[in-house]
């Protein structure tokens, strides 16, 4: 039996409907924008969105339109488009402390224990829900500008490593990386003893 074009994109509708299936979006926020013609103002609508699959990938978009859902739906698309993984200890919380910056604003990403939450505010707790953190301290200073506050936990994230990451790059065993921070502790105590 021949394939014919319909088959095709049947098979590609399903593909994307499950591709989209898969990912969680949180939209961050909605903000209405004017450009000045010469008649008047024509208004638009410009849309922050952030995806992810709660399983290490995470993205967000920015769309502009005159309605609302064409922004949304182009914001998605940019997010699903700019991915990036985010490497999680025990699939819950960060591998270690880590601090982003964009513009006037930056925030301070931490590890918690298990049982923690996730305790950020607003655009932040958007990035860690569709990231898939479940346990994480973060803070927030300088700027409140949702674009700001995503765009540097993004620059956060970014810089996490695994220790597996790490100890690739420097030619050893996830054990001597890892052993090293354990044993510190114990040298401390035994000097203040």
């Amino acid at each position: 039996m021949a394939r014919t074009p319909r088959n095709r994109e049947d098979r590609a509708s399903r593909a994307a409907e499950r591709e989209d299936s898969e990912f969680v979006d949180k939209l961050v926020g909605i903000n209405r924008v004017a450009k000045v013609v010469k008649g008047g103002r024509r208004f638009a609508f410009a849309a922050l969105v952030v995806v992810g699959d709660r399983k290490g990938r995470v993205g967000f978009g920015a769309g502009k339109a005159r309605e609302v859902p064409e922004a949304i739906r182009k914001a998605t698309e940019h997010a699903k488009r700019h991915m990036i993984r985010v490497p999680m200890r025990e699939g819950r919380t960060l591998h270690h402390d880590v601090n982003g910056r964009y513009g006037a604003g930056s925030v301070v990403l931490r590890a918690a224990p298990a049982g923690t939450g996730i305790i950020a505010g607003g655009p932040m707790r958007a990035v860690f829900e569709t990231v898939g953190i479940g346990d994480v301290v973060a803070k927030c200073t300088g700027t409140t500008n949702p674009h700001n506050m995503i765009k540097a936990t993004f620059e956060a994230l970014r810089k996490l490593q695994s220790p597996r990451a790490v100890a690739a790059r420097r030619g050893k065993k996830v054990s001597d990386i890892i052993g090293k921070r354990e044993a510190a502790p114990a040298a401390e105590e035994a000097r203040d003893a």
